[in-house]
């Protein structure tokens, strides 16, 4: 076998979770941090726990809500079709 292939193996590598919570294991990193762990994962807790930690939610609605502001200043056809269709939508409301 080569020497100095593999990386150093750390027996005792540590591992901290964003909870508070650490906890001793194998791994070829000496120091290890993790946004969820076995004492704060809803899967073992059994609570349920919203992690959007790369703000993903905030950013669909952004999008969407640029999406809406697009299609407000649409020209031509197109925004003929929508001008229609809302007027339509709106008649079927009013007569139920």
């Amino acid at each position: 076998m080569k020497k100095d292939t593999h990386p150093k193996y750390y027996e005792n590598s540590r591992i901290i979770c964003a909870c508070g919570n650490s906890f001793e294991a194998g791994s070829i990193l000496e120091e290890i941090k993790t946004d969820l762990c076995s004492a704060c994962h809803p899967f073992f807790t059994g609570k349920q726990k919203l992690v959007d930690t790369a703000r993903r939610v905030e950013k669909f609605e952004a999008k969407i809500q640029a999406q809406i502001e697009v299609s407000q200043v649409r020209k031509g056809k197109k925004a003929k079709r929508a001008v229609q269709a809302d007027k339509k939508a709106k008649e079927k409301e009013e007569d139920k």
